[in-house]
């Protein structure tokens, strides 16, 4: 159990300390306004190496599902990008700016980012270093280690291998309901939980990444399916962020 949980939860507690360190001055040093630039390359290695402690805990097999994980992470990504590009198609910029705002989940956003319409140029932006072509290649590669291999399997680890099981049947120890049961009290949970957790202009898009993954999980039975379809998934995030500088995606 502590195989499965522990390394999400340190990754989730990593990724709130740069809200501690951040102060609002560009005449300070780096490393005080922008402290996302140290803490996130940090994060990952702690991580991953919390991965390696852990590793023999871990079953992957079968190893089977590559290519319709890489189907499916296609079609989950195109489905998280979509609506970027109709926040421009349809001029979502111009619309009567509704407000709304949920206790420790929303804070004062425009209604239209719950069905993921905005813009999404705020974010982990690697040209900070980009007069400096060894660091700023040195943040884009952590990054897509980071999102390639760390997150794919830290978060797969635990929604599909941990919670999910644990929803499938609450009466067993997880470690003894076969990877990829079906029950909707299981779909729904860890489906719901993974949107929650993620920013509210990427729920719809959540929720539709997430129903992929869990049916793919429930189809091949493989943990290694679903960590391929993550970590393809995110590469191909990773890129398209990469061209068009909308550093929110990532």
């Amino acid at each position: 159990m502590l195989a499965h949980i522990v390394p999400f939860a340190v990754f989730m507690a990593l990724l709130e300390l740069p809200k501690f360190f951040k102060i609002e001055n560009e005449e300070l040093p780096w490393h005080t306004f922008a402290p996302e630039q140290w803490i996130y390359p940090v994060q990952t290695v702690i991580v991953a190496l919390l991965l390696a402690f852990f590793w023999r805990r871990y079953c992957f097999a079968p190893i089977r599902g590559c290519r319709l994980a890489s189907v499916l992470a296609v079609v989950g990504i195109a489905c998280w990008i979509l609506p970027s590009f109709i926040y421009q198609w349809l001029g979502v910029a111009a619309w009567p700016e509704y407000r709304i705002s949920i206790p420790m989940v929303v804070d004062d956003a425009p209604v239209w980012e719950l069905l993921g319409l905005g813009t999404r140029m705020e974010g982990f932006d690697p040209s900070f270093f980009e007069e400096h072509a060894f660091w700023y290649w040195s943040a884009v590669v952590m990054r897509f280690v980071r999102m390639v291999i760390v997150v794919a399997l830290v978060e797969e680890i635990f929604w599909r291998g941990f919670l999910q099981r644990c929803l499938a049947d609450a009466h067993k120890p997880f470690s003894e309901v076969p990877f990829g049961s079906h029950s909707w009290k299981a779909y729904f949970g860890t489906t719901l939980a993974f949107t929650i957790v993620h920013a509210h202009i990427d729920w719809l898009a959540c929720l539709v990444y997430g129903s992929l993954t869990y049916w793919l999980s429930v189809r091949t039975k493989s943990l290694f399916a679903c960590v391929c379809m993550h970590g393809i998934a995110n590469l191909l995030l990773g890129i398209y962020t990469l061209q068009t500088r909308q550093w929110g995606f990532w």
